[in-house]
């Protein structure tokens, strides 16, 4: 198993290259999605990698998509690259572990961001405004105060290097239209809380995260990665304190660094120091092994 920074497919076509995943089009109906060790942060690519952040993003997708299966479809065909086609064959190193094939779906253009607690931009607004994208939130919540119930802020889908934006429930519905809109809120709070309960059981409080999903012949599918320290705020209970930011198994201690930096947040990024890049890699894996019981074999 290699560290895997880009792809280079060359029996498929490339669909796209995102910030950290390459996707390849392996036939008219099925993607082949490769999840790399690249990192990224406030919407910029770091120049170095977390090495095999790609596999534990991608195991960790492939342990929920199983969980949530009776709760919406996805979109997985296949994630066993001895089970791909031959043609990959050539690039089955660097594709183990890291990649999946998928069905094509009909991207729906929104994110569907569940908060749990007041964190992130969510609590710079609340700050500012006592609001969150549309809620009316009690006076006097503290920086990190669980929120309940849970509530769904959706935000726009930018494109690569520009920033997501927050939006309202009722601007959600006028992309979306009202029924979707509402079917989308009613399974990403159903995911969160079903996905917050196996945490918390593991000593890890989910504090937000987003949902990806999309149109199968018609019918709403989960895609992309779920609850992965990419997509998640992830804070081990115990060291849990109300009122302050929290330690955490995610790209949080990243972003710290990097906010301590002389940096404009536009490109290039600062140069990761390896202690940086071990220590981040460590609580991406502490964040699976714990999540899912398993050891990670790399």
């Amino acid at each position: 198993m290699r560290i895997v920074t880009q792809t280079n497919i060359t029996c498929c076509p490339l669909h796209s290259r995102g910030k950290v995943r390459d996707i390849y089009d392996l036939d008219e109906n099925t993607l082949l999605i490769v999840t790399t060790d690249r990192m990224s942060a406030f919407d910029v690519i770091m120049g170095e990698p977390i090495p095999y952040k790609g596999v534990i993003l991608n195991q960790i997708t492939l342990f929920w998509m199983d969980m949530f299966r009776d709760i919406i479809p996805n979109h997985l065909v296949e994630s066993d690259v001895n089970r791909f086609p031959q043609q990959l064959a050539p690039w089955a190193d660097e594709l183990e572990g890291r990649a999946v094939m998928v069905r094509k779906a009909a991207a729906l253009p929104v994110e569907c961001i569940v908060r749990g607690y007041l964190s992130g931009s969510g609590w710079k607004d609340y700050k500012a405004t006592g609001r969150l994208c549309g809620y009316d939130l009690p006076a006097g919540l503290r920086e990190s105060d669980k929120l309940e119930p849970a509530i769904f802020t959706p935000s726009t889908k930018a494109a690569l290097g520009q920033h997501d934006e927050n939006i309202s429930r009722d601007a959600a519905a006028k992309l979306l239209g009202a029924d979707m809109a509402r079917q989308l809120e009613d399974v990403a709070l159903r995911l969160y809380n079903a996905g917050s309960r196996h945490a918390a059981g593991r000593g890890i409080i989910v504090a937000d995260t987003k949902f990806e999903f999309g149109l199968i012949d018609g019918r709403l599918h989960l895609i992309d990665e779920v609850l992965t320290p990419d997509s998640s705020r992830f804070w081990p209970a115990d060291r849990y304190v109300p009122g302050q930011s929290q330690p955490s198994y995610d790209k949080q201690f990243l972003r710290d660094w990097l906010a301590r930096q002389s940096w404009n947040m536009q490109p290039p990024a600062p140069a990761l120091p390896q202690e940086i890049i071990d220590a981040t890699a460590a609580r991406y894996r502490e964040a699976y092994e714990t999540l899912t019981g398993k050891t990670l074999a790399i």
